[in-house]
């Protein structure tokens, strides 16, 4: 007997790299294909991917990605995953033009994504018939699902909140989503990650009058940084600039590229004399200028934190000056990189508002504990998936659902790769699909693994010790002494004498072997220096032997 599979392959136990599944005999279909950020210990690392072997695997079942919204951790993988497998992609039309826009950065060629409408269009995929509607989130156009399958309807909702009064007027279409949820409901896979947080999600449209507070107050130049998807606080920065009567300035290539794509699809609004360029700028008074720059993060090299340094080629701080973070001030992996920017900014004296002074400058665009409550009133589903969180986000959307009348068995918290299956109205965990993370370091997709990231914590933490071997083949003998050679373990100039030592003391134990060839006066030589440093410093730096042979 057929059943219905839902697959989480990525974005249950981490806030990112969201990638789920729907599976039904030969039909399967795609929602969403994020990326996630590395942590501060995956030295090197620019992305991390989810796993797309099940995918290759299955590629010729696949008949659609859905793409849900406009953030990364929901997009940011479809050209590395296009790199390996042909299928059409579908989202709104804003959506639709940051991908196109990621496409061109990333060479994928000959790739046009379908644009649907989610007041109108209903989308059948084998198997599957999709019946997108509006959500609000803290970027435009998002868009949950409902999916009838064989075995029922399944609402796939990831990030939303009940907005109602959203800065582009369109808000999560509760009279759709309760149309849909008049027949009997399978089940429902949502956003958890404002599980722990009481009461409900503030509206966005509070923070213009925010934004509006400082402007008044500011006697010089602003910087306001957020998200370069965030187009809602673009649009607010964009109205508060036009009322103080300053000319606005797009400044860092993400942000002035997602606002163009934003103008020209028309969900970004603002009269062409309201703008100025960087060059014009520089001839205005300091007074009336708003820059909406990229770099809300802390990213290195991005606009504001080449002007937190001083090193930006044609902005500079001076104080006074006033920058405005309005972003969530801790993604993952982002907040030591976000709070050394803040610290920068302090200390050349500029009036920072930022994420720690309590001042209402972002609000999350996740539901908190009533907005979820309002989604399961709505569609009273049989079973409840919580995705896009943690763990505890995972157990507070449990115990949320079990308030309102939900069994334990009937909430799946999921580890990445496990299946749940559905079959005659029931529901049960069917096995697990083997995954990891894949790194993606420069060109390098897969190839830095843990060995290497090990390797790279060693050579962060204790530096490296390279030792130079002159050996002669023949004799099987050291013609010289070891040169030890300290890059991160120890300064030369005050620890000149341990190096010399080290090398003296490791002759002396090479002296011991019979023959040596250059394997045996490697291995010795790692062993008897690992042990060696870290008995005299207490560090363990990488030990690098370089034989030479004569």
């Amino acid at each position: 007997m057929s059943a219905l599979k839902f697959i989480a392959l990525s974005g249950t136990t981490g806030v990112t790299q969201n990638l789920y599944l729907y599976e039904y005999e030969n039909d399967l279909i795609i929602v969403d294909c994020g990326v996630g950020f590395p942590e501060s210990d995956m030295y090197g690392v620019d992305l991390v991917i989810p796993d797309f072997t099940y995918l290759r695997e299955n590629a010729g079942k696949i008949k659609a990605i859905l793409i849900s919204h406009g953030h990364e951790d929901h997009l940011g993988a479809l050209p590395f995953l296009l790199k390996e497998i042909k299928a059409p992609i579908y989202s709104t039309r804003l959506v639709a033009g940051f991908i196109e826009e990621k496409f061109l950065d990333y060479g994928v060629r000959n790739m046009k994504v379908n644009v649907f409408d989610p007041e109108r269009d209903v989308l059948t995929f084998g198997s599957f018939r999709v019946t997108p509607f509006r959500v609000s989130h803290s970027v435009p156009d998002g868009v949950g699902f409902a999916i009838d399958t064989p075995e029922g309807r399944v609402f796939h909702i990831a990030d939303y909140k009940f907005d109602w009064t959203p800065v582009d007027g369109r808000p999560f279409d509760v009279g759709k989503v309760s149309a849909l949820a008049s027949e009997e409901v399978l089940a429902v896979a949502s956003d958890c990650i404002g599980a722990t947080t009481p009461g409900y999600t503030e509206s966005e449209r509070e923070i213009e009058g925010k934004i509006e507070e400082i402007a008044a107050h500011a006697k010089r130049q602003i910087f306001l940084t957020t998200i370069s998807s965030n187009i809602s606080r673009m649009q607010q920065a964009l109205n508060v600039a036009g009322r103080a009567g300053r000319k606005a300035v797009f400044i860092g290539r993400s942000i002035e590229r997602k606002a163009e794509i934003a103008r020209t699809l028309g969900y970004l609004h603002y009269p062409r004399e309201l703008m100025t360029n960087p060059k014009q700028a520089r001839k205005l008074p300091v007074d009336g200028l708003m820059y909406i720059i990229s770099g809300s993060y802390g990213q290195p090299g991005s606009a504001l934190y080449r002007l937190a340094l001083k090193e930006h080629d044609f902005l500079s701080l001076q104080e006074g000056d006033v920058v405005i973070f309005s972003s969530d001030p801790a993604p993952p992996g982002s907040k030591a990189n976000v709070d050394f920017v803040v610290d920068k900014l302090i200390e050349a004296n500029a009036d920072v508002h930022y994420y720690d002074m309590q001042e209402d400058l972002h609000v999350s665009g996740h539901g908190s504990q009533k907005d979820i409550e309002m989604l399961f009133a709505l569609l009273k589903p049989k079973y409840f998936i919580p995705i896009g969180g943690t763990i505890r986000h995972m157990r507070a959307y449990s115990l949320i659902a079990q308030k309102m009348g939900a069994k334990a068995g009937d909430v799946f918290e999921l580890t990445p790769g496990q299946v749940v299956e559905f079959r005659g109205k029931s529901a049960k965990i069917a096995g697990k699909i083997p995954v990891k993370d894949v790194l993606v370091d420069g060109l390098g997709i897969g190839d830095v693994g843990n060995v290497v990231l090990r390797d790279r914590q060693t050579l962060a933490k204790d530096g490296i010790a390279i030792v130079l071997l002159t050996l002669d083949r023949i004799q099987g003998k050291l013609t010289s002494d070891p040169e030890v050679i300290s890059r991160g373990f120890v300064y030369e100039g005050k620890n000149k004498r341990l190096l010399t030592v080290s090398g003296s003391l490791l002759s002396k134990e090479l002296a011991r072997k019979p023959k040596l060839d250059a394997k045996i006066a490697r291995d010795a030589t790692i062993e008897f220096l690992e042990r060696y440093f870290f008995e005299s410093t207490g560090r363990r730096p990488m030990i690098l032997p370089v034989v030479v042979e004569v």
